[in-house]
């Protein structure tokens, strides 16, 4: 649905694997239910699948662009390959994240970032978004 489960802001100096790992340690307990994590190609790479795994006990599944598969007869020549897309390329799952950053956008507070702690930030990041839900709910 693109609804907020937690909230945790970095300096622009720390990476996104590195960013994650507080806010994923444990999610389980807090989401017992949880089985599948998508992520985008920010936190592709086996360590972090690993840690995820182990810390989270969530699978981690990174959304890519998927290259299409040429079957052809065995012996006859390959055929050649499709034309490569150019511009905009919608990717599974990854427009639920687009939309959820587009949300938070439409709040004046957080169009821009105006406030000088990480702590401020979250706590605008979830007052946006239980305005968000109190007006689907209403």
């Amino acid at each position: 649905m693109g609804l907020l489960l937690g909230v945790h802001v970095t300096p622009a100096d720390v990476t996104d694997r590195e960013g994650a790992k507080p806010l994923l340690e444990g999610i389980t307990v807090r989401f017992p239910r949880m089985e599948l994590i998508w992520a985008d190609q920010g936190y592709d790479g086996a360590p972090f699948e690993g840690w995820v795994k182990e810390h989270a006990g969530c699978r981690l599944e990174v959304v890519t662009h998927v290259k299409p598969i040429l079957w052809t007869k065995e012996g006859d020549p390959p055929p050649p390959p499709p034309p490569e897309r150019k511009g905009f390329v919608v990717l599974a799952r990854r427009w639920v994240v687009e939309r959820t950053h587009a949300w938070g956008g439409r709040n004046r507070r957080l169009s821009k970032d105006y406030e000088g702690l990480a702590t401020s930030e979250e706590a605008y990041i979830c007052m946006g978004m239980v305005f968000l839900m109190l007006k689907r709910l209403s």
